[in-house]
């Protein structure tokens, strides 16, 4: 069990080392028993993004607030920001980036996975779109399948396999279940406004106005299941 501030992402004495990344040291055990079990099948996989930390989270809103960032509608055109309500601009960011506190990254349980065998000239780059995994041609197709079929034998699924009215899909992020599952267990409101109160964070009147519905939309609705069950029956 993590406390406060691990879960929240303000502290990192929850974390061990991989890959030079940041791990829960179960996750990492788990990653690396999954990354073994890949190559035996001449598949490669490595981590794009580890664990972030709050302050990193922080930063990904305020600038997206400001305008300094990309802000994306559901369909990844670039939007004005000033000629949104702060009630869009609030789910316009959500959409695509964690509410600082929230982030699934902060608990060292989940992270961005992909195949760095396509990346290793300068030609091509990882921009963490669906397309790279779920097409066919996508430079990490290959990987996405092996993992919708074997992750789960590592104890990792997809939390965010399809699009369900909050996330957007990312077929590249992975949680390790069983931290990741009593991590989303303790994360409730009281400690999400606690943290967000604590924060200098654009939009937090708008923020905790709307809390409830935040952690009901973009934190507790995510892929229960394996994930790739319901991928392969055209979800």
């Amino acid at each position: 069990m993590l406390n406060s501030n691990e879960l929240t992402g303000a502290s990192e004495t929850h974390l061990t080392a991989v890959d030079g990344h940041k791990l829960h040291p179960d996750a990492a055990q788990a990653y690396l028993a999954m990354q073994k079990a890949a190559a035996t099948n001449g598949i490669e996989l490595a981590i794009a993004s580890g664990f972030r930390s709050l302050d990193r989270q922080l930063s990904i809103w305020n600038r997206k607030w400001r305008g300094k960032l990309p802000l994306l509608s559901k369909q990844g055109e670039p939007l004005d920001v000033s000629t949104l309500t702060d009630t869009e601009k609030m789910h316009a960011i959500l959409h695509w980036s964690a509410l600082p506190g929230s982030s699934r990254h902060h608990w060292g349980s989940d992270f961005d996975i992909y195949d760095p065998l396509p990346f290793q000239s300068n030609e091509l780059k990882l921009r963490l779109v669906p397309a790279e995994y779920t097409d066919a041609e996508g430079p990490c197709h290959t990987l996405w399948q092996w993992l919708t079929q074997h992750a789960h034998e590592s104890g990792f699924f997809f939390p965010y396999a399809r699009y369900q009215g909050g996330v957007a899909q990312e077929p590249w992020h992975l949680s390790y279940r069983p931290v990741a599952k009593e991590c989303h267990q303790q994360l409730n409101l009281e400690l999400l406004a606690e943290t967000i109160n604590s924060l200098a964070i654009e939009g937090k009147h708008i923020i905790l106005e709307n809390l409830e519905q935040i952690k009901k939309q973009y934190i507790d609705t995510i892929t229960e299941d394996d994930g790739w069950t319901n991928i392969w029956c055209g979800y």
